[in-house]
Formats: structure tokens, C-alpha cells, sequence
């Protein structure tokens, strides 16, 4: 037998799957020799991987035009903040685990909402969300906004790069709001600025 065959015949592929256990998620690597000429598996490797769960999960979700109106309506003396974009969008997760961990340590300045686009045309027209994430914020019903150094004032596009560029924000808007402001100017450090060209693009 040649070495090159022997290569051939032992063949590694690997593959990924996803499993739950008591409610946990695991990422399961298997990993497969087959044959050269029969797809007859003689080994396993299995090794289970704890996959942390979305952080929208943690989130309460607005899923129509009332519960937003409602929630609008309803929030007092403290800043309200709607997220909107898309459970599975990567750039939205990214901002959802800020929210999240966030939340807790804002709770006497701020409420958080994350909004499914899709389930929100009305709003989404109206605050020309054209990218995802895009977050809003209000104050006693109404809409806070921020000059970033960019044109945009009425929202605040993409990810914060930190935790800290998002508590920051947070206590300026509810200082500003609480002294009845209407608009205040961005703390955050303009290079943890995303930018975005003014133009839409499809959602």
C-alpha cells in the first residue's frame, strides 16, 4: 500500500452539529474517517462546546406598531431605547450582548426594547432605518436627539464598540432630557462612530 494511498483511505472530515440539552445548547465537533472505497465510519471524536444563547433572548421584544405606541406612551422619567433590527443579523447580536449587559446597571435611567424591522414598517419608514442595527431613543414620549458628528441626528446606526460608549450616552441623554433638552451632543469618542453614507439601502 502506498503511502499516498494510505493518505487517501484515512481521509478526515469534520462536522459540526448543534444539540440541546436540558435546554442548553452544545456545538457537537464529530470528527469521521471514512474508507477510500466505502464511506464506513471508524471513528468518532465528539467534543460538546456550551454555545452562550442570544442575547436578544434576554431583551424584552416589541413585535407590533401598538406595543411600541404603548410603550412609548408608558415610559416615564426614563430613557427609552428601541433597537431595531433582526434576531439573527451578527451586527445586531453584537449590540444585543452590549444591551443586555448593560440593562441591569441602567435600570433607574433607561428601558430597552429590541424591535424586529420587519415587524415595525411603520416606525422603520419613519426613522429612515435603511441599516441595521439602528437604535432610538425617547424621553417622556419624546424622540431624543443626539449629534454624533455625523448628519443623522434622529438615531444611532450599527454597534457601540464598548459598554462604556453606551452607558455614557445613556447618562448624557438622561441628563440632557431631565433638564428639557430635546437634543444633547454624543460623548462617545467620533473614531466609535460607525459611519454610513446617507443613501438607502435596502433592509
Amino acid at each position: 500500500m502506498t503511502p499516498q494511498y494510505e493518505k487517501e483511505r484515512q481521509r478526515s472530515y469534520e462536522f459540526i452539529s448543534t444539540i440541546n440539552l436540558n435546554g442548553c445548547s452544545f456545538q457537537v465537533d464529530v470528527l469521521r474517517r471514512y474508507t477510500h472505497s466505502h464511506d464506513d465510519v471508524i471513528s468518532y471524536r465528539h467534543k460538546l462546546v456550551w454555545l452562550a444563547p442570544k442575547m436578544s433572548l434576554f431583551l424584552p421584544k416589541l413585535t407590533c406598531k401598538k406595543d411600541i405606541d404603548e410603550v412609548i406612551k408608558c415610559v416615564a422619567e426614563k430613557v427609552l431605547v428601541l433597537r431595531f433590527g433582526r434576531d439573527d443579523d451578527s451586527l445586531c447580536l453584537q449590540l444585543d450582548e452590549i444591551l443586555s449587559k448593560t440593562a441591569h446597571d441602567l435600570s433607574n435611567m433607561a428601558s430597552i426594547y429590541i424591535v424586529d424591522v420587519e415587524k415595525a414598517p411603520v416606525y422603520t419608514r419613519y426613522f429612515d432605518i435603511s441599516y441595521i442595527p439602528s437604535t432610538v431613543f425617547f424621553f417622556n414620549g419624546q424622540h431624543m436627539k443626539v449629534d454624533y458628528g455625523s448628519p443623522d441626528h434622529t438615531k444611532f446606526v450599527g454597534s457601540f464598540k464598548t459598554k462604556q460608549d453606551f452607558i455614557d450616552l445613556i447618562e448624557v441623554i438622561y441628563r440632557g432630557a431631565m433638564r428639557g433638552k430635546m437634543i444633547v451632543r454624543s460623548p462617545i469618542d467620533p473614531r466609535n462612530v460607525p459611519k454610513y453614507d446617507l443613501l438607502y439601502h435596502g433592509i
